[in-house]
């Protein structure tokens, strides 16, 4: 399923917090968040692990699509 189909079903407070902090690591309850709402689990290879800290983070398309969500582009 892709981010557009799940992002919807993310209490509005976990949208607001994955735009502020798009791109940084997503806590461990968010994780378990999306995975509920229909996103991939956290042993899922779609999670990144890239940053300076250990942890989960959004592919760079999904980062985009973030992004554009925040600039009420409409990317779906």
């Amino acid at each position: 399923m892709g981010i557009e189909q799940w992002w919807t079903r993310l209490q509005p407070s976990t949208r607001e917090w994955l735009i502020e902090n798009n791109g940084g690591v997503v806590p461990e309850d968010v994780v378990a968040e999306i995975a509920r709402a229909g996103g991939p689990a956290s042993a899922d290879p779609w999670w990144v692990s890239q940053g300076e800290e250990p942890g989960h983070y959004f592919p760079d398309e999904a980062i985009d699509w973030v992004e554009a969500m925040a600039n009420d582009e409409n990317p779906v």
